[in-house]
């Protein structure tokens, strides 16, 4: 094998190199381009590549079967024989895995599987680039600054296993976090957008968005703590439902552990988690928010497992018309807790809402507040999903349905299940970034959604 080998002849000579009783090997090739700007003003860019390897093997013993899994990036020809043998020293020096289950077995090699990998370049912003320019001589005669970057990743990985899968995914995604600030920088304002290829971009648009949001702040009204009816843009929810996705194990609420646990044993699969007809789901197929169609797990957890690499995914639906229909299973999890199997997928929708925008819900708000975004969210207590969290860039006070000022920025502490059973509207569904999980989590669709008693538990001083 040449140093320049391609990513699939890795993948086969690892199977051919392994002497263990199962292998999986993932070869993930990444590439990335991005472009940094500060006071309305390019700073940086730049273009990387690199590859991982991951390498499962499996081992049969009179105990069970065992597991091990080595990840190392930039792996030579030289040094691939021993990366296969320290994943089954380490299967070997493991005990039984509790997840284990027969390799998936494949057909056919997926489409492209001995071609080179897909790469991304700075070319991939050949339009977006000169929008930005436009963006940056507006808000300079706007006399407001404009700090950001934007990134485009796409990864090609590719899966062979002992059992004959060789699967391959090219997976884009691109972020763009935009942020003004008046030249004192006593205001703030950021926008995100999530995109697969930056040809939907507009950051003109998105500037004229951010001037509005400054001409907003010139007005500040301070706020004490308390319960606001409050309008969640799409990103917020975004960042709340993501994190509820996250915490949806099946075999963890079986065992009594989450909001999702039944009180008495058992899920609440079934249960009315909204009055709203909300639906959120899940599918590889999503337009726009395509994702891998198949199960790639390097690593083995509460939702995922090594044993289920290259099973096929299906749309799945996780809340239909406000009802909590699946949670999330591996083939193991599912086998206990006697769940169908639905393993996680990388995209997330709430749908089901009406059609007002965001700007319209505003105009039927009496009084309430209108946040930006959510950002430092963290988990207080399992059992409810209680989320703690800051706002940031912009909380908005509105009356009589107009914007009319900013005011200070809150502690929140809400569990996404609990709100989504207090929401009273919810509007209509558009692709988001959601800002804090955006480095983890980039392609999801949500509504705006109008909370009547949203907790600010406390006033922040962040900005």
């Amino acid at each position: 094998m040449s140093p320049a080998a391609k990513p699939y002849e890795i993948v086969e000579r690892a199977l051919e190199l392994s002497r263990a009783d199962g292998c999986v090997v993932i070869a993930d090739e990444h590439s990335s381009a991005n472009l940094r700007w500060a006071g309305n003003a390019l700073t940086t860019n730049g273009v990387t590549r690199g590859r991982t390897l991951t390498v499962v093997a499996t081992v049969d013993g009179a105990e069970g079967t065992a597991s091990g899994v080595v990840s190392r990036s930039a792996v030579t020809a030289a040094e691939l024989e021993p990366l296969v043998r320290a994943a089954e020293a380490a299967a070997r020096a493991a005990g039984p895995a509790e997840d284990a289950q027969p390799l998936v077995t494949g057909g056919e090699a997926s489409p492209g599987f001995t071609d080179a990998p897909a790469e991304t370049s700075s070319a991939v912003f050949a339009d977006f680039a000169p929008a930005l320019g436009e963006a940056f001589s507006r808000a300079r005669a706007g006399g407001r600054e404009l700090y950001g970057f934007a990134n485009h990743e796409l990864t090609s990985t590719y899966l062979g296993t002992s059992t004959g899968l060789r699967l391959r995914h090219d997976q884009p995604s691109g972020t763009l976090e935009l942020n003004a600030k008046s030249p004192d920088r006593t205001r703030s304002a950021w926008t995100g957008h999530s995109t697969r290829d930056f040809k939907d971009v507009d950051p003109t648009a998105l500037d004229a968005e951010l001037a509005q949001r400054l001409g907003w702040a010139e007005r500040r009204v301070e706020l004490p703590a308390g319960r606001y009816e409050t309008l969640l843009p799409p990103t917020a929810v975004a960042d709340l439902l993501i994190y509820q996705m996250w915490s949806s194990a099946a075999r963890d609420a079986a065992e009594g552990r989450t909001v999702f646990s039944k009180p008495g044993g058992g899920t609440r699969i079934g249960e009315t988690l909204t009055p709203l007809p909300l639906t959120l789901r899940s599918d590889p197929n999503e337009p726009g928010l395509e994702s891998a169609p198949f199960v790639i797990a390097h690593a083995s957890g509460d939702d995922s497992s090594v044993f289920d690499n290259g099973l096929p995914l299906a749309p799945t639906e996780w809340v239909r018309d406000g009802r909590l229909e699946h949670l999330v299973t591996t083939r193991h999890s599912a086998g206990l807790t006697r769940l169908p199997v639905t393993p996680g997928i990388g995209n997330l929708v709430l749908d089901g809402g009406g059609e007002r925008t965001l700007e319209e819900m505003v105009a039927a708000t009496e009084r309430g507040l209108l946040l930006t975004c959510l950002w430092y969210i963290r988990e207080v207590d399992p059992a409810t999903l209680l989320l703690t969290g800051l706002t940031r860039d912009g909380v908005y006070l509105v009356e009589n349905g107009e914007v009319v000022g900013e005011v200070n920025n809150f502690r929140f502490n809400e569990s996404p299940v609990d709100l989504l059973s207090r929401a009273t509207e919810a509007g209509r569904t558009e692709r988001t970034l959601p800002r804090e999980w955006s480095d983890w989590f980039t392609r999801a669709a949500m509504p705006p959604v109008r909370v009547p008693d949203f907790n600010m538990s406390s006033v922040s001083q962040g900005v």
